[in-house]
């Protein structure tokens, strides 16, 4: 059976891998973006606080994900719960960090000329300085996105939903019938989820960035 003679037989089976794949990546996303950049908006002030915040979430990404995942079998069982749990942990750094130096980087004047027009802290911070903070923000986020796709395809060893299994269980079998076709489906599903996700963010940024903080 050739390949796509395999993808158009499997295809119900290869559509719904690949829309678990996209959903548990969107839910750690949306997970990850919520604490990422509340920790960002917290500690980007405080150096010491940033600084610990950014070198605990790199210490995640530290962790071989098998043995995260692993370790987590005994605490959250198997399937969605330890893969968005993974996913969300690995998340982090870029978001964090972006989010920290895209506050630290909105020019100094332009925070003072808000005050000066009698606004609180509070407001310069939501109309000033996130919306300049931004495009960068976003770019945190879109990097996570497309790490954790690839990531994802690994929660596989803890039964969770996507790709993986089609890739783990096409590897497996290496030698039998279809199995090479099993684990270049799965392999070409992870590629163009990614690269929609690069356009989705591309669009994204588009849409919420004014036209002069595109080219930064």
């Amino acid at each position: 059976m050739t390949f796509t003679e395999y993808v158009q037989s499997r295809s119900d089976e290869l559509t719904q891998a690949f829309g678990q794949h996209a959903l548990v990546v969107a839910a750690s996303m949306a997970i990850a973006t919520v604490l990422g950049v509340g920790i960002g908006l917290i500690t980007w002030r405080r150096p010491r606080l940033s600084g610990l915040a950014i070198g605990m979430s790199s210490g995640f990404l530290t962790i071989p994900s098998f043995a995260l995942l692993g370790l987590l079998i005994p605490v959250l069982g198997l399937g969605w719960t330890p893969t968005v749990f993974a996913l969300t942990l690995y998340s982090l750094l870029p978001i964090i960090r972006n989010t920290v130096v895209g506050l630290r980087g909105v020019d100094a004047a332009i925070v003072e000329a808000g005050r000066g027009m009698g606004m609180s802290s509070f407001r310069v911070l939501w109309r000033v300085q996130l919306p300049l903070a931004w495009p960068l923000i976003l770019t945190g986020i879109r990097v996570s996105t497309q790490m954790i796709i690839g990531i994802a395809a690994i929660a596989s060893y803890v039964a969770g939903p996507g790709l993986g299994n089609q890739i783990l269980d096409g590897l497996s079998r290496l030698g039998s019938a279809n199995s090479l076709n099993e684990a270049l489906a799965g392999t070409l599903g992870v590629v163009i989820l990614a690269l929609l996700c690069d356009l989705f963010f591309l669009i994204v940024r588009r849409l919420t960035s004014s036209r002069g903080l595109r080219v930064r």
